[in-house]
């Protein structure tokens, strides 16, 4: 990639940011938008105000939103997202940190030194070679200065990785304390409880088997129950009254807007109403029918939410083998019940394995078969020598520039198209996997897409971008394939630049504007949903594909920390940009559907880690291609060192994040008896696990009595 190309690529992704934050900063103050950009204030009832109409700084541009992010403490985050929002937001502050002393060791110390040097026997030439260690000579001496930035650099890192750790175990635990009320803290999840034959059902089984093992911390049980019936039924409700919904909003339109000439397409639409209402009745009195306990008698599943009457009675029970068999009464701590996955619960655990293997199997599959677009992408960024191969490509050098905006911004915009999809279909599979818990499936989700990207985003382009640039060779001398793609890391830093560029300017741009959104609100609004009463745009944050991402960032900047410093300055933009985008969608936009206390952390841990060790693996097989083998050699104990701290991690803080420690529960019980709240967080914690199929129906239920609007003028 030629520095035409890469100056092309950031111009486009600096304009198109400037662009699209300037929409964002006029369209969040229109009112007309308050539920798209003001939805988790809207559905905590909170009171948005909008300036008065037709005033011109409504309609300006400004920069009013960014000093508001960076005046939000961690505090408020927490209290507003929970624990798992706040660790997005330590995430972002993490590579400010870290690539910001990189940076600096950077810009000051390897740059000077790499553009000072040249390496006669160099002939391939990238824009950003003279800045790289591919621009130094083989076996010079100035190599081990980036031996010594290498071990700082690592040392550092490891340094924030374990502060970090620390720091967010401690908030762990005060989130715990803080949250003791909670019925997940009672509750123990039973699976595979043996079937009793003398009552036909399971639920003696548990009754009995707790009664006598834990006489004196056990107190009531919840089965659950093979509602696929009900669930059917509901969903057919919730279609029928969902066309109510849409026919009373058409006539509400028509109302307004006085159609009189439309009189009998009204009173038709009422007897459509009237019919559908009736329908509804009429599935709502077959799902009360099976909800009725003897209707359920024989419906229930080996699975059951056992309560207990303190912290240290669940605590026991959920960390212990409670018989010989160890495939029998497999308990675990319940999750919280909006966290619960009710469908995972009534999958056979018998099968479990088998939906896991077939996760792996489609996850690998998709990781496979998506390297044809990736390898394709790197053939439009070597545009330069696929016209050896394609003379018809020549045709772009007839209009100046057109070559540039090809292989310098196409490629990363291609890819990041490509690759928006894959969070969202790594989801699909990780709830096909038997988790027991919305966020662990998105736990195990972030892992797929993790690798998924570190496979095919990273490594493949690594691979195909060197394949192409030296595919003759590679066929005449096939001895010297392993050097070549060791050598591709320095080779591909250019494209990785406009990676970064735009998957953070273009990429957390259009996160805050949310265009799909504004384009759906646009068409509802013009037809059926014109006369309801606008319902904010709520969802829950898409840690599935916010932590991957980010992750992979922080893994290729510390690849290129010392191979590549001028990558790093536009990385700390990066996480700069990311961190006020997501403060902001955080304060006003995600809604927190669960909080896992932080049991992301050793997860992100992980990644990052990875990225380090990779850093220096890269590191020892560049100085061996500079023949400086001396210093790949003490490179090694660098990495045990690495390797051993990663360990001590592991003892030191990963079961904090596991385990509901007994002395934990035992103080929070203490606490509770002293305010006299034991037995009400007890009897709140019985109620709390009841299948959404046993819910009561109600479909009909009445808008907010509120008339107070939530969105107004000054």
């Amino acid at each position: 990639m030629n520095p035409e190309s890469l100056t092309a690529s950031a111009a486009i992704n600096f304009g198109l940011a400037f662009i699209v934050l300037s929409l964002f900063s006029i369209f969040k103050k229109q009112p007309s938008n308050a539920s798209i950009y003001y939805a988790r204030r809207l559905s905590k009832r909170h009171h948005v105000h909008f300036e008065q109409s037709f005033t011109l700084s409504r309609f300006l541009p400004s920069v009013a939103w960014i000093p508001r992010a960076f005046r939000v403490t961690e505090d408020e985050v927490l209290d507003i997202g929970g624990l798992d929002a706040l660790i997005i937001i330590r995430l972002f502050k993490f590579g400010i940190y870290f690539f910001g002393i990189c940076s600096l060791i950077g810009l000051v110390v390897l740059l000077p030194i790499n553009f000072g040097d040249q390496d006669e026997q160099s002939s391939i030439y990238h824009s950003m070679d003279p800045f790289t260690i591919s621009n130094i000579s083989a076996g010079s001496n100035r190599l081990w200065v980036h031996f010594t930035c290498l071990w700082l650099i690592s040392f550092y890192g490891l340094y924030l990785l374990y502060k970090e750790y620390d720091g967010i175990s401690v908030k762990r635990i005060q989130l715990l304390r803080n949250l003791r009320h909670q019925p997940d803290r009672f509750n123990v999840l039973v699976r595979q409880v043996p079937f009793c034959n003398e009552h036909d059902a399971y639920g003696c089984s548990v009754d009995h088997f707790f009664s006598k093992h834990h006489p004196n911390s056990y107190c009531s049980y919840q089965m659950i129950y093979d509602g696929k019936d009900i669930e059917d039924l509901l969903h057919q409700a919730k279609y029928v009254a969902r066309k109510i919904e849409d026919l009373r909003g058409r006539l509400t339109v028509k109302k307004r807007g006085k159609e009189s000439l439309l009189l009998d397409v009204s009173q038709e639409d009422d007897v459509k109403i009237a019919l559908f209402e009736e329908k509804l009745q009429e599935i709502v009195h077959k799902i009360r029918q099976l909800q009725n306990e003897s209707m359920l008698k024989g419906k229930d599943l080996p699975v059951a939410f056992v309560t207990f009457k303190s912290r240290r009675g669940a605590a026991l029970v959920s960390q212990t083998q409670q018989n010989s068999h160890p495939l029998t009464w497999i308990t675990e701590m319940a999750p919280e019940p909006r966290d619960v996955s009710w469908r995972s619960l009534e999958i056979p655990f018998k099968i479990l394995p088998l939906c896991k293997i077939g996760v792996v199997v489609a996850a690998s599959l998709l990781t496979i078969f998506f390297a044809v677009p990736v390898t394709a992408v790197q053939g439009i960024a070597k545009l330069e020598k696929l016209k050896k191969w394609f003379p018809p490509a020549m045709a772009m050098e007839l209009i100046p520039g057109l070559s540039s905006i090809i292989t310098g911004y196409l490629p990363s915009a291609i890819l990041k198209g490509f690759i928006y999809v894959v969070p969202f279909a790594m989801l699909g599979m990780a709830k096909l996997g038997g988790s027991i818990s919305k966020s662990k499936e998105e736990i195990k989700a972030c892992n797929m897409v993790f690798y998924f990207l570190v496979g095919n985003v990273f490594f493949l382009s690594l691979i195909s971008g060197s394949l192409l640039d030296e595919l003759g060779e590679y066929f005449t001398h096939p001895r010297s394939i392993p050097s070549h793609l060791a050598s591709a890391v320095s080779s591909q830093a250019d494209f990785f630049v406009t990676y970064i560029l735009t998957d953070g300017l273009s990429g957390f741009s259009l996160e805050i504007l949310q265009p799909g959104l504004l384009v759906w609100d646009a068409v509802k609004s013009h037809t059926v949903g014109g006369g309801d009463e606008e319902n904010p745009y709520l969802y829950s944050l898409p840690y599935f594909r916010i932590i991957p991402s980010v992750s992979l960032s922080i893994l290729i900047g510390m690849v290129y920390a010392v191979v590549a410093p001028l990558l790093l300055p536009f990385l700390v933009g990066y996480f700069y940009l990311g961190y006020v985008v997501y403060v902001n969608q955080i304060e006003d936009v995600y809604e927190t559907a669960y909080d896992t206390c932080g049991q992301y952390w050793p997860y992100v841990h992980h990644y990052i880690f990875f990225g380090i060790i990779l850093m220096q693996i890269t590191m020892i097989g560049l100085f061996g291609l500079k023949s400086k083998p001396s210093a790949s050699i003490a490179t090694i104990p660098l990495l045990l060192l690495t390797i051993m701290f990663n360990e001590y991690c592991k003892i030191r803080f990963l079961p904090t994040f596991r385990h509901y420690s007994v002395k934990d529960a035992d103080e929070h019980d203490e606490l509770d008896r002293k305010f006299g709240k034991m037995e009400i967080n007890c009897e709140n914690a019985r109620s709390a696990y009841c299948q959404p199929t046993l819910q009561p129906a109600n479909f009909m239920a009445s808008k907010s009595t509120s008339s107070q609007p939530l969105v107004s003028s000054l």
